[in-house]
């Protein structure tokens, strides 16, 4: 079912491998890239802990503005603590950081449910400074309330996003938040958040910036879309992202008996189980208002289960 691929960019830089930039020419320079750092723990002699000491000695750490963890070691058996308490031991070297993503690995070197986490909140209280921050992989991970002035990207990507994970999230103060990001996952992969667990969020009384959300990769994806079609925080949206989870009819038919949804630019329904007649009526009433509406995917449930077939792009 999933199969990630690395990163091509982040923080708005093209995203390059540390390891291999000396195989073509001269290295960028060391603001003009978000830089990945990761280690092969089949072919690779050294730990990660010896790549990122390298990496801090080849390339000015104090240019460095995003920085991609790849893979660290057996991912599933060591936790992202391992390269996240490293990175923050030269923050007073990576002066310029603003965006880090931990846990950028392929579905060859580890499903998404296998990647083993820890509290990344570590990295925003080490760096007051950070804008974006993205995290793969819902294991172990650990996200309590915290307060963080500067940034405005969150992204958590997972198979099953535990609920914990959720409330943490907002019962954060993020006062400059622009973009969130949620992949809920399944409940077989502890992904097991309900729709009032989303109360705060889509009451719209958190995160006053807020104007990008995605409640994303969710087998529950249905129940979301008719709380988003009453929910205060859609007013001040530009993206609403719903894609890569069950969405059918009954989801997109509560959309457009609800608030009218025409002030968005973007609504991202990828990945759905919509009819044809349904998927025109959404393209008929958004369209021609200019929201760019994203059908693209649709899927057939397996078998002949109907709704029960029905699958979210990403669980293990």
């Amino acid at each position: 079912m999933y199969g990630a691929q690395h990163l091509h960019e982040f923080g708005g830089l093209p995203a390059v491998d540390f390891q291999h930039t000396t195989d073509e020419g001269p290295r960028p320079a060391a603001d003009a890239v978000a830089w990945r750092v990761s280690v092969d723990p089949y072919d690779d002699d050294l730990p990660w802990e010896e790549e990122f000491a390298r990496f801090l000695d080849e390339v000015d750490p104090t240019g460095v503005r995003a920085l991609i963890i790849g893979q660290w070691g057996e991912a599933y058996e060591e936790k992202s603590s391992v390269p996240i308490n490293l990175v923050i031991a030269a923050a007073d070297r990576l002066t310029s950081l603003e965006a880090v993503f931990v846990g950028d690995l392929e579905a060859e070197q580890a499903e998404i449910t296998w990647i083993e986490q820890s509290d990344v909140t570590a990295l925003l209280t080490a760096f007051p400074a950070l804008t974006e921050l993205g995290v793969r992989g819902g294991m172990d991970l650990v996200f309590p309330p915290t307060k963080h002035e500067r940034l405005r990207s969150l992204t958590i990507q997972a198979g099953g996003l535990p609920v914990e994970v959720v409330r943490g999230v907002l019962d954060s103060e993020l006062p400059a938040l622009e973009r969130l990001d949620l992949w809920l996952g399944v409940s077989a992969y502890e992904g097991n958040t309900n729709v009032a667990d989303l109360a705060p969020l889509l009451a719209g009384t958190r995160f006053p910036r807020l104007n990008h959300l995605g409640l994303r990769n969710s087998e529950i994806q249905n129940e979301i879309a008719a709380a988003i079609a009453s929910a205060p925080v859609v007013a001040r949206l530009r993206v609403l992202d719903l894609s890569n989870g069950t969405l059918g009819d009954e989801g997109a038919a509560a959309l457009l008996e609800g608030q009218p949804l025409t002030h968005l630019e973007v609504l991202d329904l990828h990945h759905h189980f919509l009819s044809e007649a349904m998927a025109e009526r959404v393209r008929s009433a958004l369209e021609p208002h200019g929201v760019r509406v994203d059908l693209s995917e649709k899927c057939e449930p397996w078998g002949d289960r109907g709704a029960e077939g029905r699958y979210t792009a990403v669980s293990e």
